[in-house]
């Protein structure tokens, strides 16, 4: 295949992911009104005095129904989840799997709908195995919103809308990126969980992006496993067995910082080794900082948690007018040019803080 001859831009837009920011600044400013006036009411929480120009509402339960549980990536989910019940008075449940298993999923999914929760987030990493739980909850007038994942790019599911990361095109433009910046050889792309379909739709994006490109690339995928150990110890034996590899890349953040740990531990930057991927672990960001990696897409996991929230609140608060809205959380680059800004800010918007403050917008 013919090298690429074209280039193009991707400057980060930091402004978008400070707009957010703002945004859930705000909304904790809110909360902690909210809740300097219960205390001087003796209220509780959701099912008290209306707040703002919000009536008096029941105390809305509502449950996630997650893929992977315990993984740090969504830290600063939970966080947004937690901001946003405070916000406005609701209560919520995390649950679903530990290692991506679609089958507990849809039973803690038929377990929220038995229980009658409010409302049900669901991360949508099956084209079909959620179709019917989704629409069983609907008939039970429960409302449903995707988020982080939403099924297959070519197959609807019946969630009423989805919050998160528009997976294909942010693979593409991981793909296009990966042109740019490797010239031509071996490059490996690895992915946690084939076939699900929180990622899987950007390792095709990608791969669609290079073969499109003609560039004198070589593409091989690679399954590393839904836990961080394993991911690393799959890429480096990856890397053991191919020495002569031109470029690594991942699309899930653990894949991303095992991806960044290799490249560390064989200096393979210095090398002409090009690397990069998604999320903001920490250690990932660290090793970037310090020149192993050349790029992460952050795709503000926050707002995964806490819009999902406030629609499904304003959903049942209308009865049904007001939304869910499909809802693109973004895709920006985050460089070692730019990653100081990420690593010097610690912040429950990150999943790096527990701490509740307001961040200042020029630093």
């Amino acid at each position: 295949m013919g090298r690429v001859n074209r280039s193009r831009d991707f400057g980060v837009s930091r402004r978008k992911f400070l707009a957010a920011g703002a945004l859930a600044s705000a909304g904790l400013a809110l909360s902690g009104c909210r809740s300097e006036e219960e205390a001087g009411q003796g209220g509780g929480g959701g099912g008290g005095a209306g707040f703002g120009n919000f009536p008096e509402t029941p105390e809305y339960h509502f449950v996630f129904i997650n893929h992977v549980t315990t993984n740090p990536f969504f830290t600063a989910t939970r966080y947004g989840i937690e901001d946003a019940e405070a916000l406005v008075g609701t209560t919520s449940q995390w649950t679903g799997s530990e290692e991506s298993v679609v089958q507990e999923m849809v039973d803690q999914m038929n377990t929220a709908v038995s229980g009658e929760a409010d409302g049900i987030a669901v991360a949508v990493i099956d084209p079909t195995a959620f179709n019917d739980p989704i629409q069983n909850a609907l008939d039970q007038d429960i409302p449903v919103i995707a988020y982080n994942a939403n099924g297959s790019v070519d197959q609807e599911n019946p969630a009423l809308a989805y919050v998160g990361q528009d997976l294909f095109l942010s693979g593409v433009e991981m793909g296009r990126r990966i042109v740019e910046i490797v010239d031509e050889g071996l490059v490996a792309l690895f992915i946690a969980t084939p076939g699900e379909l929180n990622i899987q739709p950007r390792i095709d994006g990608a791969i669609q992006a290079i073969e499109e490109s003609e560039a004198d690339i070589e593409i091989e995928d690679i399954a590393t496993g839904p836990t961080l150990p394993e991911e690393l110890n799959r890429i480096d034996a990856y890397y053991q067995g191919h020495q002569d590899v031109a470029g690594m890349f991942a699309v899930d953040a653990g894949s991303t910082q095992g991806v960044a740990q290799v490249m560390e531990r064989y200096d393979l930057a210095e090398q002409g080794v090009r690397a990069g991927g998604y999320d903001l672990l920490t250690p990932t960001l660290e090793l970037m900082s310090e020149g192993h990696i050349d790029f992460t897409i952050d795709q503000q996991p926050y707002l995964q948690g806490f819009l999902p929230v406030l629609q499904l609140y304003l959903y049942k608060l209308s009865g049904g007018l007001t939304g869910p809205a499909e809802t693109n959380t973004g895709l920006i680059f985050v460089t070692p040019e730019t990653v100081d800004q990420f690593l010097e800010t610690e912040s429950r918007f990150e999943g790096d803080s527990e701490e509740q403050q307001v961040l200042d917008p020029s630093a």
